[in-house]
């Protein structure tokens, strides 16, 4: 019995050392990669294709959403209402540092590589590229990749032009891009909004960390 246990305490040990060095890796490919991606990010700054560019009430309404301690946390958050197991640090890690994503052991090499962002990086920076990357759904030429792209795409305005309801119909696809239809009439898409409108009046809260699809502020929530 006791030979057992050596044996599954050395197992475990070894497995724990894979994690961090997996984890690890992650964090010095960020550090690796950051020369770039800082270039890339004060470009888009420049551009006005920041979180500066959608104007400061619609970045904080778009951060109370998908990553309400943005600005607090140092790219992980285990703890904040709503936030969900991924951070922006951590999503734009995952269309950064990976040609594709595979959920599991995958969350491990993402974290460092959004720890190591977070060390290089400064907040805005970081916000610009994951605004850049981000998916949006299907638009009149194609799949839509950056929320600024889409909002000129689907409504012909920057972010920070487009009626309200239009801004938060962009923040609502970015759960599930596939599943929604920005350039229709999609019930399923205005359900959303809805949830996301009763959090930003103060109507509802989501039920606890992982509540990124907002259960507390569903219509039998009220």
């Amino acid at each position: 019995m006791v030979r057992v246990l050596k044996w599954v305490g050395l197992v475990f040990a070894v497995m724990i050392t894979g994690l961090t060095g997996y984890g690890a890796k992650g964090y010095f490919d960020a550090v690796r990669d950051v020369d770039g991606l800082r270039d890339r990010a004060e470009r888009l700054l420049a551009a006005g294709r920041g979180g500066e560019g959608l104007g400061d009430e619609r970045l904080e309404d778009l951060l109370r959403v998908q990553d309400p301690a943005y600005f607090e946390h140092g790219g992980v958050d285990f703890t904040t209402a709503g936030a969900g197991a991924t951070t922006v640090s951590q999503s734009v890690s995952k269309r950064l540092a990976f040609e594709r994503f595979r959920p599991g052991i995958g969350k491990i090499r993402q974290t460092g590589y959004a720890l190591g962002l977070e060390s290089r990086l400064d907040k805005d920076q970081i916000l610009a590229l994951w605004l850049d990357t981000l998916e949006m759904g299907r638009g009149p030429d194609g799949w839509m990749t950056g929320f600024h792209h889409a909002s000129e795409q689907v409504f012909w305005a920057s972010p920070a032009e487009i009626e309200r309801g239009d801004f938060l119909r962009l923040a609502a696809v970015l759960i599930a891009p596939g599943q929604y239809d920005l350039r229709a009439d999609d019930p399923a898409l205005a359900e959303r909004v809805g949830r996301i409108e009763r959090l930003l009046t103060g109507e509802c809260v989501p039920l606890d960390h992982g509540d990124v699809w907002l259960e507390g502020c569903g219509p039998t929530a009220q």
